[in-house]
């Protein structure tokens, strides 16, 4: 099976417009954090779209919430939990994790999960011309753009993080 038929990926290129899954990368090694994928595509690391899964306490009951942000940034879960309205915004468990996205940490793509997450969508990202995202797997990433970004997840556009400094080129 070569990587591209992996079912994580496959999932995330059916999610794709057919240009955009043509254009998925599988890398050599796992780009679990933002600077190894910055690193590995050559972009700046607020270029990425780190895929950061929350669960959204809301009376009790956790659901999943999808907070796409720049590698730049970390985000603000007090911030966070006030833009989504939730009791509390606490990072999930790589069970929750994969229960909700059907992937695992380090590869979660903002698309491609079994049902659709309540997404946030860093606005900084708004500043690259070209974003990039996992795709499904800790070895797969694939370029897309803001606006692309927006639109396939559903995503609500917000100020979601606290910058680490780094302005877009």
């Amino acid at each position: 099976m070569s990587a591209l038929e992996h079912p994580g990926i496959r999932k995330v290129a059916e999610a794709l417009p057919p240009a955009t899954a043509g254009r998925i990368v599988v890398l050599p090694d796992a780009v679990r954090t933002a600077a190894a994928a910055a690193e590995a595509v050559g972009v700046q690391v607020g270029a990425i779209a780190n895929s950061l899964v929350f669960a959204a306490v809301r009376d009790g009951e956790a659901a999943p919430l999808l907070v796409l942000t720049s590698g730049a940034h970390r985000a603000d879960t007090s911030l966070v939990a006030a833009l989504v309205g939730a009791d509390a915004v606490k990072r999930a468990d790589p069970e929750f994790v994969r229960e909700h996205t059907g992937q695992v940490i380090g590869g979660v793509s903002p698309v491609g999960h079994p049902a659709p997450i309540e997404t946030l969508v860093d606005e900084s990202l708004s500043g690259y011309a070209e974003i990039w995202a996992a795709a499904g797997h800790p070895h797969a990433v694939y370029p897309t753009t803001f606006a692309d970004l927006v639109a396939l997840t559903g995503g609500r556009v917000a100020t979601v993080a606290v910058s680490t400094g780094e302005v877009p080129a």
